[in-house]
């Protein structure tokens, strides 16, 4: 797992990921609306919140990862509405790899669609719930998708989707295209994105936050027993 960003300090971008259990690792991106200098408490109170109350909901015991999920994106939209003191307008794509299953367990909460890569295609994980931070009771839908070895998966901001040249988007499709092409670990993918934004772009955006997170399973078969 890996993330490559661009920072203008113009928006509210915020990623993470950390280790929750030997078995698991917690991730998330969120775009929290507004200017930096004033969603950075929001920001800081959410890293806070997935840190804490993640770690608790997915380390103990063998939780039931859908349940977990929508307690935590709960428990996340009330201390962003909390920090923000107030509506504050957070899309927000958050996530559990499993790693002894190989399964993810996310809920997208109005952001950008998730991409899966397998052999066969690239597949949207549209959302499952309104951004966070508008109503106190929110309720989001947590779903789970697998990734059979080799496979990928990338959560990229607004900023990548929306950078134009010439009146065009890079969209989700220019997305797609890297990760066709692409079987490279998961630094080096989410850099290739970036990296691809910025040859299409032909300058590197400054009306916002670019963040390409990735997580990667390789395809590596296991080691054949002695004889």
């Amino acid at each position: 797992m890996a993330a490559a960003y661009f920072s203008s300090r113009a928006g509210g971008d915020f990623h993470d990921f950390i280790r929750a259990s030997p078995t698991r690792f917690l991730f998330g991106l969120l775009d929290v609306a507004g200017k930096r200098e004033t969603s950075q408490p929001v920001l800081q109170a959410a890293q806070a919140c997935v840190r804490s109350a993640g770690t608790e909901l997915f380390s103990i015991g063998d939780p039931n990862e859908p349940d977990a999920m929508v307690e935590l994106a709960r428990r996340l939209n009330l201390e962003i509405m909390r920090a923000a003191g107030g509506v504050r307008s957070c899309p927000a794509f958050v996530g559990c790899y499993n790693e002894e299953l190989g399964t993810v367990c996310y809920v997208n909460a109005g952001h950008t669609p998730g991409l899966l890569r397998d052999d066969a295609s690239v597949v949207e994980l549209p959302a499952t719930g309104l951004p966070l931070g508008l109503f106190s009771l929110a309720p989001s839908d947590a779903h789970i998708v697998a990734l059979g070895p080799p496979s990928s998966l990338a959560i990229v901001s607004r900023g990548v989707v929306e950078a134009e040249c010439r009146n065009e988007e890079f969209g989700l499709a220019g997305v797609k295209s890297v990760m066709r092409t692409s079987t490279r670990p998961a630094k080096e993918l989410s850099q290739s994105i970036l990296e691809r934004v910025d040859d299409f772009t032909c300058r590197t955006p400054k009306q916002n936050d670019l963040t390409a997170l990735t997580l990667t399973r390789n395809g590596l078969a296991p080691a054949a027993n002695p004889a």
